[in-house]
């Protein structure tokens, strides 16, 4: 019976040369010339550190546009954590999303269930298997998944017949 995996991946390396990339940018930037300010990739997360929060926008757009120009997509970035201004500097943490969370995949099958496909769908874990039938139905909650908009980046794989 085919069957496919719903996962939400990202590659931590293109994390890593998307920071990188950003760094090198910012040293060419005319408005960040003589401004303590910075992106540091630690433990799978970046750090940036700018003197004011509009200078921490500013360089959230520019990883942003680093991690799209490397084929990351920027609804992997968490950026909800607390802006830590300590002195005359102002720290922000971007964690990135991996693997589907309990209440995102409850929510991925239940969009299934209530679009009645002639599939099954079960949470494994980080993961949801759809199995059916038929390789049309399965490409049709492809198809619905890819259109829907979740918090997340979603990836199909494992897609057997």
């Amino acid at each position: 019976m085919p069957s496919f995996d719903i996962v939400s991946e990202i590659d931590i390396n293109e994390v890593r040369h998307a920071t990188d990339n950003s760094n090198r940018e910012l040293a060419t930037r005319f408005d960040f010339r003589g401004v303590e300010a910075s992106f540091e990739y630690v433990d799978e997360k970046v750090k940036i550190v700018a003197e004011g929060e509009f200078q921490i926008q500013q360089l959230l757009d520019m990883l942003r546009s680093q991690c799209t120009k490397r084929k990351l997509d920027p609804k992997a970035m968490d950026t909800s954590a607390k802006i830590d201004i300590t002195g005359k500097k102002h720290t922000q943490w971007v964690n990135f999303k991996q693997g589907l969370e309990q209440d995102t995949s409850k929510k991925i099958v239940k969009m299934i269930k209530d679009q009645k496909f002639k599939v099954q769908a079960s949470i494994q874990g980080d993961k949801v298997r759809v199995t059916g039938k038929k390789r049309d139905d399965l490409q049709q909650v492809m198809q619905m998944l890819r259109q829907a908009e979740l918090e997340q980046p979603l990836q199909f794989n494992n897609f057997r017949d």
